[in-house]
């Protein structure tokens, strides 16, 4: 009995869709890695400036509630709090 054909997936690191590499071409490497792309354009966007779509996207800040928590823990060393 065989295994079936899993087909893999990637997503397009500018338009963050997902694709199945296909053998069309729309591929490109950077740094040893592989990335497949949905259209030319995408493909030619990440030649020009790759960096720009493999850089780690910095933290996003914390919202009120997270400044909160971040506050109570601060405050309480982290423990729970009691209500009596």
């Amino acid at each position: 009995m065989s295994k079936p054909h899993i087909a893999q997936s990637f997503i397009d690191p500018v338009c963050m869709m997902e694709v199945k590499p296909t053998g069309n071409g729309l591929c490109a490497n950077y740094r040893m890695k592989t990335f497949y792309f949905c259209a030319p354009g995408c493909r030619e966007a990440f030649v020009a400036d790759p960096e720009k779509y493999t850089a780690p996207k910095p933290a996003k800040p914390p919202g009120w509630w997270g400044r909160y928590l971040n506050r109570l823990n601060k405050t309480t060393g982290g423990k729970a709090q009691r209500c009596h």
